[in-house]
């Protein structure tokens, strides 16, 4: 395993990590998270992500039993929550003062643990100052119930202006973002914070890296049974994938498999290894329902280096052509 470090903090997370979205409670139950979670503790993967919002709270009760029940030493590894969407109250959502104190002790009782390593907010809350919310963080951090604190899908300037009102104040800044990242969807990461990774040494921990399954060209001919997009709580990415930017993204995925053939690789493998080619990723967020799903993932690592300019360029035409799916789809 790699480790990099959090952006210009000095923790140092696994290059690969685990994140529980979708897959516990809807796919896995305690005993297959407990095997998932162990491989990936073997395998030298040292962060663990969660949400308050992932299956209404029963991921992280999950994932807190697994880690009750391990016998990890507590400083071998670094587990997450998220705080913007706890219930449909006004006073259970958001990112005001009263949801994350409450947020995070509810998420420090559902994974059994004494505190956070990383807290993000898991959204913009354009309703609350931003000042309020870094104060809210900042108080956690002082009594010890999270370590670093970052945020989920904010835009640069709402970064840039959490940074500044720290500093006004004294108070601790946003270590890291959770953006969306992988090779149909670059944007944010790639430019709008370009210049976030200097001017105030921001770290990423990215989700998605597959495209919610679609760089793994499993939906090639269509959804498969099992698969997350036929499960029925995630009609709204069936139907994204089903529109006519989804078909696109799929006809791109298609043309790509030749290149990971090439490689002697999967699709899967070869997107990881794409987003750890970039040097501002921190760490790249996994999911799996298998072992031998996770192993697979895990494999990326081994692909990383044959990902030299030539293939890259290889790539990145076939991502500028837009290439078109069959009308039979």
């Amino acid at each position: 395993m790699e480790y990099r470090r959090l952006g210009r903090a000095g923790l140092k997370v696994s290059a690969l990590s685990f994140g529980s979205w979708v897959t516990f409670s809807f796919q896995v139950d305690t005993e297959a998270a407990d095997r998932i979670m162990g491989a990936a503790y073997d395998a030298g993967i040292n962060f663990f992500d969660n949400a308050e919002v992932y299956a209404a709270g029963e991921s992280e009760r999950i994932m807190g039993e697994v880690l009750a029940r391990s016998g990890w030493g507590r400083d071998t590894y670094c587990v997450s929550s998220k705080v913007y969407w706890g219930g449909d109250l006004p006073t259970q959502r958001g990112l005001h003062r009263k949801h994350i104190h409450d947020a995070c002790h509810a998420a420090l009782r559902r994974l059994q643990v004494d505190y956070l390593d990383l807290f993000f907010c898991h959204r913009p809350d354009l309703e609350t100052p931003i000042e309020e919310t870094v104060r809210a963080m900042d108080d956690l951090i002082r009594q010890g119930k999270v370590l670093y604190w970052g945020t989920s899908e904010w835009s640069a300037q709402q970064i840039q202006e959490a940074h500044g009102l720290a500093r006004q104040y004294g108070l601790t800044p946003p270590t890291m973002e959770q953006p969306q990242y992988n090779m149909l969807h670059r944007d944010r990461v790639e430019r709008e914070y370009h210049r976030l990774y200097e001017e105030v040494g921001l770290g990423t921990t990215i989700w998605s890296p597959l495209a919610s399954g679609i760089l793994t060209n499993k939906y090639a001919d269509g959804i498969p049974d099992g698969s997350r997009m036929s499960l029925p709580d995630y009609d709204w990415l069936r139907e994204r994938m089903e529109s006519p930017e989804g078909r696109k993204q799929i006809a791109m995925t298609t043309a790509l498999k030749p290149v990971a053939d090439d490689l002697g690789c999967s699709m899967a493998q070869m997107a990881i290894a794409w987003c750890l080619k970039n040097p501002r990723v921190s760490t790249v967020i996994l999911g799996a329902s298998r072992v031998e799903q996770l192993d697979e993932n895990l494999a990326a690592l081994d692909v990383v280096g044959k990902l030299d300019d030539e293939v890259m360029q290889r790539i990145e035409t076939i991502l500028d052509n837009k290439p078109e799916l069959p009308q039979q789809w």
